[in-house]
């Protein structure tokens, strides 16, 4: 008979095998290889279904001409964190315009040489025929630096959109004269008052006074760490300057218009500053639907924060009883309601091996079961479950948007990816890596990856960074503006998203901040509704056109549209025409 002790011995040995042989069985992943078991088991083959759409490479026959950075980088993170763009129709003429924004060089730059450098940013007037024109010099913002983020807005309310650029150094702001000059603001207005790593810029009018204020990520208290050891990420050496676990975070900032051409910078106040996080982006939106403009912030290596919108001037944290301060590394935004149950949604890039994370906002089915706390946020990570999350293990996210690139009702996602490791025989260059195109085929299967099938721009390789979206051709369709660090920026042309039918919305507020930032538009056509918010979309470090788009299908009309303005006014226009675009002013919108 056994004794005890040798029973015992008996059944350790087997869990000591079982536990071998389980360690043994399970494969490990490393970034860029194919896993059985790992990296596979949720693949999706692409539906015989899908939009039969391309996205055509422009740039050279539109006249865009840019490109990011000058000379070799010298292994320092801003040098790396790329840089992005952002639409307007700074003239007012009814076709969008694009600014771009540049680094000049390496850190190791004198003042002299970023001034002269050939790397600046760019202002492109778009001549409505397909092409732009270079105007940066003519309109007065001939801005060479370490430039970061932008985003357009009219803070003034004086009927044109100015300017607001970040960068490593300070940030700057450029008011529209409205004759198709700009004067700088940045030291009069207090916008270019700290130096600071500077990244997300993001107009929203907090308070709802009818002025907009503006929010500016900061990123890490960056400095040179020379020549100390490389540590090592994937067994790949990584300088320690370019891991931002190496730096403390820079605070935010929250700059409150005074409608006198100047701002108060109050983060601190407000309970905004996100003392703990390394922010890239950030967006405005009403995520509860209570009508005051909640903040969603991406953080590196950090802890996201999502701050509540209380309606006094204060903010409240609630991330984690909201489910999305996610530690990972976060870059770009994508805000919409994808699955169209009249919520809002956040779609957030990462870093490599960290997959994508898609929140799913509960509130309406919160409030559907009527749980108690209901109307309290609450969000789940549903990415692997609608096609975005492991997908997206080998790639390194950045610029993305919600977008309907088909026009069919639902949202689309766009993600632009670019490595943050260096090439192994040339360590002056960063890893390219392919941007991806996700096509939304329902609520109950979610997205596909129809990269492969949507134009020869997919198959190529390159160290993505912002993007910004908007129909510059006027043809009814979305395109897409790419920056990619540097390298050649790209314009993506939609060709055969408007075989549906459309509608574009450009509201201008009265009582209102005068770019209506913050409005709220609820469209129904037949049983499909959806919504969408004035600005909310943040991308990374750009700004997609404040134009709002809805594709209707094969549908002549949308039954109903309804508009809430910032102010709280609410208007609604019954059976409008399809394949337009309507210039509403708030207060005469109602028929």
């Amino acid at each position: 008979m056994l004794t005890t002790a040798t029973f015992s011995l008996i059944f350790v040995a087997a869990a000591i095998a079982i536990v071998f042989v389980t360690t043994r069985s399970e494969p490990t992943y490393r970034p860029g290889e194919a896993v059985e078991g790992l990296t596979a088991d949720l693949d999706r083959s692409v539906p015989g279904d899908y939009p039969r759409i391309t996205f055509t490479d422009v740039t050279d026959r539109s006249g865009i001409t840019f490109r990011h950075f000058s000379g070799h980088r010298t292994t320092q993170l801003p040098e790396d964190m790329g840089s992005g763009a952002a639409w307007a129709d700074y003239d007012n003429d009814g076709w969008l315009d694009l600014f771009v924004v540049n680094q000049a060089g390496p850190l190791t730059l004198s003042a002299d040489e970023v001034r002269s450098s050939s790397a600046r940013s760019a202002l492109y007037r778009n001549n409505g025929d397909g092409t732009f024109t270079d105007v940066s010099a003519s309109a007065g913002i001939d801005y060479r630096s370490h430039g970061m983020g932008a985003a357009w807005g009219d803070y003034d309310n004086d009927g044109w959109p100015d300017l607001v650029v970040s960068s490593y150094g300070e940030n700057e702001l450029f008011r529209n004269n409205g004759d198709g000059t700009f004067e700088r603001r940045s030291e009069q207005s207090g916008i270019g008052a700290y130096q600071g790593f500077w990244t997300g810029v993001s107009w929203g009018d907090f308070d709802r006074d009818g002025l907009l204020d503006l929010y500016v990520a900061g990123y890490v208290k960056y400095s040179d760490l020379g020549k100390m050891p490389p540590s090592l990420q994937y067994d790949v050496e990584a300088p320690p300057s370019l891991n931002p676990s190496a730096f403390a975070p820079e605070r935010n900032l929250l700059y409150r218009n005074n409608g006198d051409g100047t701002f108060t910078e109050m983060a601190y106040q407000a309970g905004v500053a996100n003392l703990r996080g390394r922010s890239l982006a950030a967006a405005w939106v009403d995520l509860d639907d209570d009508g005051w403009p909640d903040l969603y912030v991406a953080n590196d290596v950090s802890d996201n924060a999502l701050f509540r919108n209380l309606g006094n001037g204060l903010f409240e944290e609630i991330s984690l009883a909201a489910r999305v301060a996610d530690y990972r590394g976060a870059m770009g935004i994508a805000v919409g309601d994808w699955d169209g149950d009249a919520d809002v949604d956040l779609f957030i890039t990462h870093w490599i091996a960290q997959e994508n994370a898609l929140y799913n906002n509960m509130r309406t089915q919160r409030l559907e079961l009527d749980l108690p706390r209901a109307r309290t946020l609450q969000f789940m990570d549903e990415a692997d479950r609608y096609g975005l999350g492991q997908i997206a293990l080998d790639y390194v996210g950045w610029g993305t948007s919600f977008f309907d690139y088909d026009n069919d009702g639902s949202l689309d996602l766009f993600v632009v990816n670019g490595s943050t490791f260096q090439e192994d025989d040339d360590p002056r260059l960063l890893v390219g890596m392919r941007d991806q195109l996700f096509w939304n085929r329902n609520a109950e299967e979610g997205f596909y990856d129809v990269s492969a099938v949507s134009g020869q721009y997919f198959a190529t390789e390159s160290v993505g960074r912002g993007a910004a979206f908007g129909d510059y051709d006027n043809d009814g369709d979305t395109d897409v503006f790419v920056v990619n660090n540097g390298g050649r920026a790209v314009l993506l042309r939609n060709d055969g998203g408007n075989t549906n039918r459309w509608l574009k919305i450009r509201l201008e507020g009265r009582q209102s901040n005068r770019s209506a930032i913050g409005a709220k538009l609820r469209l129904v056509a037949g049983p499909t509704v959806q919504i969408r918010e004035v600005g909310s979309q943040s991308s990374y470090l750009s700004q997609n056109s404040l134009i709002a788009h809805f594709g209707l299908g094969s549908r002549a009309q949308a039954d109903t549209l309804e508009i809430v303005w910032p102010s709280g006014l609410r208007e609604i226009l019954t059976n409008v025409a399809a394949d337009q675009t309507l210039h509403l002013v708030e207060g005469t919108s109602t028929r």
